[in-house]
């Protein structure tokens, strides 16, 4: 569904890595059937953390995914060099290639372009790289620093990768960064100013500096650490702050008749898609809720759907203390009487809070969910929260038929967005 005269745009790959490897499949397995990816830190010494535990990626390498038409990443003069990406850029281009593989699309394809999400890009590499400047001074700083970490690179690593000559886009929004590079890449293939996007997030900032941050903020959960996989637990009253996760989802983005026409497989629509601030702090969301309540409002009004045909909420639910309680309560305002029976998870429950491409994640959970029948848990819910006093489709996923998905996304800086999705068939 949406508005009269304009296409409708339709995801028609997916490509995942995840704290549970490589793969779509991998993923959707994982979540359906409520595993928790959350595990001790050992890439690293984390031994004086506060926070011991992450859900972060791990031993993948870029011939994890099949090779696509016309392919020659591996030929000795091809200039994508995998040797030297960041860690987020590597994740971000083998779930690119698996979607794009997904999509059955060729390298080069023509009319094409990338638009993805990343809060903290390369900041592995220059975490390294200001270790080894301020102790080595310098011995080991490598020239391909700046290029390598800076955030913007990312998108350039997947264009390459694919040899797409479109646009070349990242969004850096914190939280909300691959939800608003998908409401962004929505509105260019919808103004016909390109035949298919290759959207999405990335991050992988499970790094000592990012682990050791959060820890100073007392935003991470710290009650845990002897028992990971519990430590992720949205809108449960034990609670004590978010598990930071790892992982790209991407997903090829085209507009409906595109691909009808070429027989691809698609698993739902990107209907309407709002987004605003708070403008109230660069870390605390306002308690009100007024401006989530207005970014969710928003996505509903432009996709031209009713309160009525949403039949399933991806929460953003990083299991903070605030954030679950405000969002569970916005919600509730948004579908008044009917949020009773309203149904909604968090796949941050599992997989953690992978930041930026947090929003990604959950439209991919959304997508799989409505195609495949089954709504997956948010795990950990053993005692909930009397402010959350939602359907949170506890501890055990469910089937269910649903028409469109609402996806929440919320992020540092105040920033709301949303996106609701409608099912392929409908």
């Amino acid at each position: 569904m949406h508005h009269s005269g304009e296409p409708r745009i339709v995801i028609s790959g997916i490509g995942v890595v995840s704290p549970f490897g490589v793969g779509r499949e991998r993923f959707w397995q994982a979540v359906s059937h409520g595993c928790s990816g959350t595990r001790a830190i050992t890439d690293f010494d984390a031994s004086d953390f506060a926070c011991r535990v992450a859900a972060p990626v791990a031993g993948v390498t870029i011939d994890d995914v099949p090779p696509i038409e016309g392919d020659d990443i591996w030929d000795p003069g091809y200039r994508a060099d995998p040797k030297r990406y960041s860690r987020a850029a590597l994740i971000a281009v083998i779930a690119a290639r698996e979607a794009w593989h997904d999509a059955h699309l060729r390298i080069g394809e023509p009319g094409a372009g990338v638009i993805i999400g990343s809060g903290g890009g390369g900041i592995d590499v220059g975490e390294r790289q200001y270790y080894d400047f301020f102790v080595e001074r310098g011995k080991k700083v490598t020239p391909y620093a700046i290029p390598i970490s800076i955030v913007g690179m990312m998108s350039s690593e997947v264009s390459i990768s694919l040899r797409l000559r479109g646009v070349s886009h990242v969004l850096s929004c914190g939280c909300t960064s691959s939800t608003d590079a998908i409401g962004y890449a929505t509105a260019l293939l919808r103004s016909g100013d390109a035949d298919v996007v290759l959207s999405g997030g990335a991050d992988a900032c499970v790094t000592p500096g990012m682990m050791f941050g959060f820890s100073r903020m007392h935003v991470v959960s710290t009650a845990y650490n002897d028992t990971p996989a519990q430590a992720s637990r949205p809108f449960d009253r034990t609670r004590d702050g978010f598990v930071l996760g790892e992982g790209a989802w991407m997903v090829v983005l085209e507009r409906e008749d595109r691909a009808r026409a070429r027989g691809a497989t698609i698993y739902a629509s990107i209907d309407g898609y709002g987004s605003t601030c708070d403008a109230y702090h660069r870390v605390q969301m306002a308690p009100d809720g007024g401006e989530i309540v207005r970014a969710i409002t928003l996505a509903l009004e432009r996709s031209g759907r009713a309160r009525e045909q949403i039949g399933y909420v991806n929460y953003h639910g990083t299991s903070t203390i605030l954030n679950d309680a405000v969002e569970a309560r916005c919600v509730r305002q948004v579908f008044g009487d009917r949020a009773d029976d309203l149904p909604g998870s968090s796949v941050k429950s599992m997989i953690g809070h992978p930041q930026g491409a947090s929003g990604a994640a959950g439209v991919v959970t959304a997508a799989l969910a409505m195609s495949r029948g089954f709504l997956p848990p948010t795990i950990n819910q053993n005692d909930r929260d009397p402010a959350c006093d939602l359907d949170f489709v506890a501890n055990h996923g469910r089937p269910a038929e649903v028409e469109a998905a609402l996806c929440n996304c919320l992020g540092f800086g105040s920033k709301n967005s949303a996106l609701v999705i409608g099912r392929a068939d409908d």
